[in-house]
C-alpha cells in the first residue's frame, strides 16, 4: 500500500513502524478471573471497540456472553459516547470480578497500537469499515467488522487481501448466519426439500436517496473531520441525524439509527443494509458465496416491476414482497420446482409444514394493522402475550445474541474461518453496491463475478461505489 500523507499527528508510515516495533509503556495485562475462575492469559481474548453507538453497545452485550473475553480499550469521535461506553465496561467488568480498566482513544491508530489486544470490533459507520479494518489487519489484530462489509466495491476487495495477506481472522456482522431458523432455511434448500430453485424474493427495503438534512453547527464533544474520514463530497456536512447525539446525566440514548445510512453520499440505504442480511442468506443457500448475480436490472426499467439480479445459472432474485399480505416485512422466499420456504428473523415456514421443525418456526412476521392492533392491547393483555412469546426469537435478540460472536471468538482461538468470512462479506457487499449502481444509472449493469469486472461498462466502473478517490490525506492504496 501507498503511505498517506500525514494525518492527525501520525503518518502512514509512522504507524506501521510504530506499530511494528511496539510502542513503550504499553501495559501488558496479567492473567485475571472472571467469577472466581482464573483465566490464563493464553485463554483470554482482548478487545478494543472502534466506534460506539448504539450498535457497539448491542454487540458488547453479545461479546459480553462469550467466555474469556475482557474489553481493554475503546475509540470513538464523540467524547460522550466514549464516556458512556466506558461506564458499561467499568459496571460490566466489575461484576465479573475483572480489572475496570477501559482505555479511550480519539484516533484509532492509538487502539490499534496496543499490543495487549487480540482483536477489534469495527463498528463505525461503512464509509470508515474498510481502512479501520486494512489497518488492523496488518498490525496483526482479528476483526470482527459490523455489516455490510464496505461501502464500495473496491474497499470490500481490499479488505479481503489484507485479512488474507496477513492471516487474519474476519467474522462479518451478518448474524442471521449463526441463526438456526435461517440456517434450516439453507439446509432444506440445498438438499432439494422444494426441488431446483426457480426464483427468490427477498425484501430489504428502500435504497439510498440523495442527502437532504440541513446543515446544522457541530457539537463541541464531537470531532466531525475525524467522523467524515475519507469522504470527500463537499456536500456532506453535519446534521444530528448523520451522528445521533445522546446525553449523560441524565442519560439519554439514541433515538435513532445514524441516518448516514439512508443517503447515497454516506451509505447504501436498505439495500446494503438489510441487504448484508437477507441478500446474504439467498447467496448462501443456492451455493454463491463468494460470488454473486451476473447481472442488475433496477426497479422501474422497461416497465420492471422489482430490482432484480440474474444469475448464471438462471436463478432470478427480486427485491419484493416474500409476504402476500405483508409487503413491509424483510425477509425471504425460495421458490423451487416444488414447493417454497418463507424465512425472516424469528420465522420459517414451507410449502410442505413437516419439514420444519416446531421450534423454528416461530411467529409470521405482523401487518401493519397487526401490529397497530397489538399496540391498542391493554397492559395486562400485553403482558400475558409477552409471557406466551417470551422464548421466541425477535429483532432485539439478533442484536445481541452472542453465538456469532462465540463463533468469532472460537475462530480467533482456533485460526479457523467463521461462519461469515471476509469473502462472504465482500461478495454481498458486492451485490448490494451492484443493485444500487444499475438504480443511480437507471439501466441494466452486467458484472463478471469470476474476474470482478464490468467488462466493457466503463461508466459503471467509474462509479463512485466502485471506487471513489479518498479525501487527503487518506489513501486505499
Amino acid at each position: 500500500m501507498k503511505n498517506a500523507e500525514k494525518k492527525e499527528g501520525i503518518s502512514r508510515r509512522q504507524f506501521l513502524s510504530y506499530s511494528a516495533l511496539g510502542l513503550a509503556g504499553l501495559t501488558i495485562l496479567p492473567s485475571w478471573a472472571i467469577d472466581g475462575v482464573r483465566i490464563a492469559p493464553s485463554d483470554r481474548i482482548v478487545l478494543g471497540f472502534i466506534g460506539l453507538g448504539r450498535q457497539a453497545l448491542s454487540d458488547f452485550r453479545g461479546f459480553a456472553g462469550c467466555p474469556g473475553v475482557q474489553v481493554a480499550a475503546c475509540c470513538d469521535v464523540d467524547t460522550m459516547k466514549v464516556a458512556r461506553f466506558q461506564k458499561r465496561i467499568a459496571e460490566w467488568q466489575k461484576s465479573k470480578g475483572m480489572n475496570e480498566r477501559c482505555d479511550a482513544y480519539e484516533f484509532y491508530e492509538d487502539l490499534l497500537n496496543r499490543k495487549d489486544i487480540d482483536a477489534v470490533e469495527v463498528v463505525t459507520p461503512d464509509h470508515w469499515h474498510a481502512l479501520i479494518t486494512i489497518h488492523a489487519c496488518q498490525v496483526g489484530k482479528d476483526v470482527y467488522c459490523q455489516k455490510p462489509l464496505a461501502y464500495t466495491i473496491t474497499e470490500g476487495l481490499e479488505m479481503v487481501k489484507a485479512v488474507r495477506n496477513n492471516k487474519r481472522v474476519l467474522q462479518v456482522g451478518s448474524q442471521q448466519r449463526s441463526s438456526k431458523e435461517f440456517q434450516k432455511a439453507i439446509e432444506l434448500v440445498q438438499t432439494g426439500a422444494i426441488g431446483h430453485i426457480e426464483k427468490i424474493y427477498a425484501r430489504v427495503g428502500e435504497p439510498p436517496t440523495p442527502l437532504s438534512l440541513p446543515e446544522e453547527a457541530v457539537p463541541a464533544n464531537l470531532n466531525w473531520n475525524q467522523w467524515m474520514g475519507p469522504l470527500n463530497d463537499p456536500k456532506i456536512h453535519y446534521h444530528p441525524d448523520l451522528c445521533p447525539p445522546i446525553s449523560l446525566n441524565p442519560e439519554v440514548n439514541e433515538k435513532l439509527w445514524g441516518a448516514w445510512r439512508w443517503y447515497q453520499e454516506t451509505g447504501n440505504g436498505y439495500t446494503a443494509d438489510w441487504g448484508a442480511h437477507m441478500f446474504d442468506i439467498a447467496q448462501a443457500a443456492i451455493g454463491m458465496d463468494g460470488s454473486g448475480p451476473v447481472e442488475f436490472i433496477p426497479k422501474g426499467y422497461n416497465g420492471t416491476e422489482y430490482a432484480t439480479m440474474k444469475y448464471a445459472n438462471g436463478i432470478v432474485m427480486t427485491e419484493q414482497p416474500y409476504l402476500d399480505d405483508n409487503d413491509s416485512a424483510q425477509g425471504i422466499k425460495f421458490i423451487g420446482t416444488n414447493g417454497w420456504i418463507e424465512v425472516a428473523r424469528g420465522y420459517l415456514a414451507c410449502s410442505d409444514p413437516s419439514k420444519v421443525p416446531s421450534e423454528l418456526a416461530g411467529n409470521r412476521p405482523l401487518t401493519p394493522a397487526q401490529r397497530e392492533a397489538k399496540r391498542a392491547q391493554t397492559a395486562a393483555q400485553q403482558s400475558a402475550q409477552n409471557e406466551k412469546n417470551r422464548a421466541k426469537s425477535n429483532a432485539l435478540a439478533f442484536e445481541i445474541s452472542s453465538p456469532h460472536m462465540q463463533d468469532f471468538i472460537d475462530c480467533v482461538r482456533s485460526r479457523e474461518n467463521p461462519i461469515a468470512p471476509v469473502e462472504v462479506g465482500c461478495s454481498t457487499n458486492t451485490l448490494c453496491c451492484l443493485a444500487n449502481i444499475s438504480r443511480e444509472l437507471n439501466r441494466p449493469v452486467k458484472w463478471d463475478p469470476a474476474t470482478l469486472s464490468f467488462g466493457k461498462d466503463k461508466e459503471a466502473k467509474s462509479h463512485r461505489l466502485y471506487y471513489y478517490q479518498y479525501r487527503r490525506p487518506y489513501s486505499l492504496y
